[in-house]
């Protein structure tokens, strides 16, 4: 398989294929992500990528799923997608699902209709990063789209028939926005109504551009029991149809798995719980990314 630099996937991608048919993010400039810094935005040859779904047929004969990386794959033009989808399918006949990570930008550049095309040749989900729904919190963060957006690509993305799974960053607000970026998150969640929910907690990397404002005494993330409630004020002000709210990265203090709408009261009573004390957070140096 042809990779360069470090690949990240979903943590629900552990058992895929990873086919890199992107290199970086073609945004690249979230103020609290160092994932892509270490390479510029390219696109793989579709010959590198033949040849690792070639691969991949002979040396991973029983893998049921495919995911398609880097930061945004999406973005690649519909016809070198389709021939991708095409080939997996082709050679990879096992393969019950592919995935992908998706940004407004990208969703925005294929149509409904285009959309609906790679879902019937393999394309069953994609993970969006929303991160906040406070407008100003998106701004300060440069995530390079409006909530209104993110909740108009989502649902496109839904219309389509793909499954839809969305991240939001606990912490990325600040203390003093918490609680805004909290019931504002909620708000854009229960519009775009995803089928899963990710919720991380803020971890600084050296080399971003917010860790130097908290170097420089521009940003105050909260302590964690701000967070716990952080996470508790987003999932009251969440509404899902039919969804699982995950809050058990490794990044949390408290590990939550909360299908909605139906545990949302007992996940509530759990965070209730932890903020009186009743529940121990994860320690500091447990935490990681």
């Amino acid at each position: 398989m042809h990779y360069q630099g470090t690949i990240y996937r979903p943590p629900s991608e552990a058992n895929s294929i990873l086919l890199q048919v992107t290199t970086g993010c073609s945004h690249n400039k979230c103020t609290f992500c160092g994932m892509y810094k270490d390479k510029r935005f390219s696109v793989t040859p579709l010959e590198t990528v033949f040849a690792d779904i070639e691969f991949a047929s002979c040396s991973f004969p029983s893998a049921r799923r495919v995911f398609l990386c880097d930061g945004d794959a999406l973005i690649l033009p519909q016809a070198k997608l389709i021939a991708i989808l095409t080939k997996i399918r082709s050679l990879l006949p096992q393969v019950t699902r592919v995935g992908i990570y998706a940004n407004s930008k990208s969703l925005k550049l294929k149509s409904v209709e285009e959309l609906r095309e790679l879902r019937q040749l393999g394309l069953g989900i994609a993970y969006m990063g929303l991160e906040s729904g406070d407008e100003q919190t998106l701004t300060a963060i440069k995530k390079g789209a409006t909530a209104a957006q993110m909740i108009e690509m989502g649902q496109k993305a839904k219309a389509a028939g793909i499954q839809l799974s969305v991240t939001v960053l606990l912490g990325i607000a600040g203390a003093e926005r918490s609680e805004r970026h909290a019931s504002e998150t909620g708000r854009v969640l229960s519009a775009m109504d995803p089928d899963y929910v990710g919720a991380l907690s803020l971890m600084i990397e050296p080399g971003t551009s917010l860790y130097d404002d908290i170097q420089s005494g521009r940003f105050l993330p909260p302590e964690p029991l701000v967070i716990v409630r952080e996470l508790r004020t987003m999932i009251a002000h969440t509404e899902l149809t039919g969804g699982l709210f995950h809050a058990n990265h490794a990044s949390n203090y408290l590990p939550i798995r909360a299908k909605l709408p139906e545990e949302k009261a007992t996940t509530l009573a759990l965070l209730d719980r932890a903020l009186a004390g009743a529940l121990s957070l994860k320690p500091e140096y447990l935490r990681a990314l």
